[in-house]
């Protein structure tokens, strides 16, 4: 077991990441999991609707346990630049960029059990000099450099209800798609993914299923060839591996309740192939969870909702939702 609260970096403080950072704490200050965030005071505290009391800046993470019951413990490293709720601006870009180097490297420490993340928004950091795609790749990079046992991530995935999709590319244009697939890239996201549900999920024999790429999962390579040349292949390099996987499955019949039942987690190709059938099965509470790491990383399933920043009226299901998860595996880890 493991008594270190959760880090949770704040996110563009621009959109709806403090608000519902206000709004899990205080669905969990009495139950957990304690958490403390990496981020900018003011921005939360403007974010409560309340008085500054509700903030608590502390200097230790050791400090943040104990405050939890009654204010949301912050780590304040503040934004050198007006914060205005719907408008992202790439002068908070080095702060937003500071909050998740300072919380990865508390995790690595084990000064913190796991890292949960608030939504960031990738336009206003790519025009601040940004180089990554997205929090997954960067966080890949900021562990880079530290030992992991098993299989080597990261790895998108996605969880929500009876459902835990992981994908083999992530932020591609759909024609840029069949071009990025490869066999080591499946067999990879297959081994991460494989290992993952064992020691993250507590899942004794993981069963995997593959989705086609096709219309039909290439009807036997007459709707395209990638089923047969890349995915299939993939497949039985798998098996020989030990993993229990079967496909291509056709997309269109993978995630219906009976076929749920048959897999713990869906192998996708593609962005959409997983994250429409996640967010129609359960659009507030889904989790994206980050697999192959040294470290513990959760985060909401959606993004900074700029429109509705600053109206009160976000809702915080998903990021509760990762809180607790990121707390669950945390305590898996730690035996």
């Amino acid at each position: 077991m493991t008594d270190q609260p959760l880090a949770l970096t704040l996110g563009d403080p621009a959109g709806v990441g403090p608000e519902i950072v206000v709004k899990a704490w205080r669905a969990l200050r009495e139950t957990g999991p304690a958490f403390f965030v990496v981020g900018d005071a003011q921005a939360l505290s403007s974010a409560s609707g309340s008085s500054r009391a509700i903030v608590k800046a502390i200097s230790s993470v050791d400090e943040a346990r104990a405050a939890f019951a009654d204010a949301i413990p912050v780590l304040d490293l503040p934004v050198r630049a007006p914060v205005v709720a719907g408008q992202p601006s790439p002068a908070a870009a080095q702060a937003i960029i500071r909050w998740i180097e300072t919380a990865v490297g508390l995790t690595l420490s084990k000064t913190a059990s796991g890292l949960v993340t608030a939504p960031i928004a990738k336009a206003p950091l790519y025009a601040a000099g940004f180089k990554f795609p997205g929090h997954t790749e960067f966080l890949g990079d900021l562990t880079a450099a530290v030992r992991h046992d098993g299989a080597r991530g990261p790895v998108m995935m996605l969880a929500a209800a009876d459902l835990r999709v992981s994908l083999v590319t992530v932020h591609e244009p759909l024609a840029a798609v069949p071009g990025k697939l490869s066999i080591e890239a499946i067999v990879n996201a297959g081994l991460v993914t494989a290992q993952a549900l064992k020691r993250d999920f507590g899942v004794a024999t993981p069963r995997l299923a593959v989705a086609g790429l096709n219309p039909h999962a290439g009807e036997g390579g007459t709707i395209g060839r990638e089923e047969v040349e890349i995915v299939e292949p993939a497949i039985r390099a798998l098996r020989d591996l030990g993993v229990e996987v079967r496909g291509p499955v056709p997309s269109d019949t993978l995630f219906h309740a009976e076929a749920r039942a048959t897999y713990d987690a869906a192998l996708c190709l593609y962005h959409d192939q997983a994250l429409i059938p996640v967010k129609m099965l359960d659009f507030w509470g889904g989790v994206n969870v980050t697999l192959g790491l040294p470290i513990v990383r959760t985060s909401p399933d959606h993004g900074t909702a700029f429109d509705i920043a600053g109206r009160g009226v976000a809702r915080a299901d998903s990021l509760i939702a990762a809180i607790r998860m990121a707390a669950e595996i945390a305590r898996r880890r730690a035996g």
